[in-house]
C-alpha cells in the first residue's frame, strides 16, 4: 500500500483564545490535545459503545514536529490514519493542516491496546486490524 492509497480520517479543529500562548500562536500542549481528540474521534467512528467497553487505547509515546505557528483565526483540520499494527501496539499518524494543505504540525504516536477493566495490554486481533484497514475514512 502506498501513501496515496491510505484513507485518512478528517477531524475539524476549533481554535479558541485559551489555545493561544504569550507569543500569539497556538500553544504546543494544544497540538497534543488535538492529536488525542482526533485519534479518539476516529476510533469512536469505527467502533460501537460495546466495543469500547472491552477495548481502550493508551499512549506510550508521542513524537511531534512543528512546521508553522497557528494563530487564532486559522482554520485547521487534523488528518489521522493508522500505520503499523502488531502485538499490543499500533502507530497512528496525525497531520494538522489548513484547507489549502499547508502543514502546521505532524505527529507519530504509539498506542497500546488495553483491557479497560484490568488495564493490562491486550493483543490486537486480526478483527481490530481489519477495522482500521477496511473502514479507515
Amino acid at each position: 500500500m502506498t501513501d496515496s492509497d491510505i484513507k485518512k480520517y478528517t477531524y475539524p479543529l476549533k481554535l479558541t483564545e485559551a489555545d493561544i500562548d504569550a507569543l500569539g500562536h497556538v500553544n504546543n500542549v494544544v497540538y497534543l490535545r488535538w492529536i488525542q481528540e482526533a485519534a479518539e474521534a476516529h476510533w469512536n467512528s469505527l467502533t460501537t459503545a460495546a466495543d469500547r467497553l472491552e477495548l481502550a487505547w493508551v499512549v506510550v509515546r508521542h513524537e511531534i514536529d512543528y512546521f508553522q505557528a497557528a494563530k487564532l483565526n486559522d482554520q485547521l483540520i487534523a488528518l489521522t490514519w493508522v500505520g503499523e499494527t502488531a502485538g499490543v501496539k499500533s502507530i497512528r499518524f496525525v497531520q494538522i493542516t489548513n484547507a489549502q494543505g499547508i502543514l502546521f504540525a505532524q505527529a507519530r504516536t504509539t498506542w497500546c491496546l488495553i483491557d479497560p477493566v484490568n488495564q493490562k495490554p491486550k493483543r490486537i486481533s486480526p478483527q481490530i486490524k481489519q477495522i482500521f484497514e477496511v473502514h479507515n475514512h
